[in-house]
């Protein structure tokens, strides 16, 4: 079963960088495509990006400002965030499933990391 973690969560400044990292175990991480999820406090769960291994979406709220990439030799999926704001507070969480021909985004996910925790001060 393929297994996946998330870090590099953590405290930053609004204006601030952080680069979340997702790792991916128990199978070639180039059969999946991944999705970055924030859950923002007393919000519902939002897509905010997903990658394919030929297709990049990013949602509205992180366009400009949020780049993901994956490295599959090293079964990595990261978010660079940039210019973060205190709306981006939230716990990130990626998630895993067959990659869906013509599209960045799974129509489901079977696989989910634990999260990691980001907050952005005013």
């Amino acid at each position: 079963q393929l297994q996946l973690e998330e870090s590099g969560g953590g405290l930053v400044q609004a204006g601030g960088s952080l680069r979340l990292s997702c790792v991916a175990s128990g199978f070639p991480l180039r059969l999946y495509a991944v999705a970055w999820f924030r859950q923002a406090p007393g919000k519902e769960r939002e897509e905010i990006s997903c990658i394919s291994n030929e297709h990049v979406y990013l949602g509205d709220s992180v366009k400009g400002r949020f780049t993901i990439s994956r490295d599959n030799a090293e079964s990595t999926v990261y978010l660079q965030m940039n210019n973060l704001k205190p709306e981006d507070t939230g716990i990130y969480y990626c998630a895993a499933d067959g990659v869906v021909a013509g599209k960045a985004c799974p129509f489901e996910y079977d696989f989910w990391g634990q999260g990691t925790q980001v907050t952005v001060s005013s």
